[in-house]
């Protein structure tokens, strides 16, 4: 039921997000698209009242309850860019707005922005990784907490990479390509 639910709440998002961007845009009730958009995070409720609830009822904390802190977790950390980012590319193509900015490509403000998709990754896998050990507190010390714990160690290597991966822009910053100027040979 977990898994179910879980998939549930993934289509839930992307359906409250065509709904309210359509409302946004193509109905012109900006208002209403923003209502819309905002119930989005009672998916992640819900799911969490019923993982909740599932534990408590003696279920067998099991992988799809680390499925379902971590569908959360990235929903806390990733959710509202993902929205920012959709809504952005909408914007422009349905409604004139002004292009999406593009990220930059060279230097320190690369390495910003890979910096800033770091800690939006490590907001979610921390998250996650607060909600498995709150499930493993949940259950105490009687039961199975392994898989809860292989998910937490999953979420430390997603911090992981992402640490190693915004570093290296900062370490070995890509450089602006030289324009070359005169004739050729």
């Amino acid at each position: 039921m977990i898994v179910t639910l879980i998939v549930l709440c993934e289509v839930g998002f992307w359906v409250l997000l065509a709904a309210g961007l359509a409302l946004r845009y193509v109905a012109r009730k900006p208002r209403l698209g923003a209502a819309v958009l905002l119930c989005e995070p009672l998916l992640e409720v819900v799911l969490l009242v019923v993982t909740a609830v599932d534990l408590k009822n003696g279920a067998e904390p099991g992988l799809r309850h680390g499925l379902a802190a971590v569908y959360i977790g990235f929903t806390v950390g990733l959710g509202h860019s993902t929205v920012t980012w959709v809504d952005a590319r909408v914007a422009h193509r349905f409604a004139g707005g002004p292009p999406p900015p593009k990220p930059p490509k060279y230097g320190r403000a690369r390495a910003a922005h890979e910096w800033r998709i770091a800690a939006r990754w490590c907001v979610s896998a921390v998250t996650a990784i607060v909600l498995l050990q709150a499930a493993a507190w949940y259950v105490g010390g009687d039961g199975d907490t392994g898989s809860l714990r292989m998910w937490q160690q999953k979420m430390l290597l997603v911090i992981g990479i992402n640490l190693l991966i915004a570093g290296s822009y900062t370490v070995f910053p890509k450089r602006e390509p030289e324009v070359r100027t005169g004739a050729g040979p």
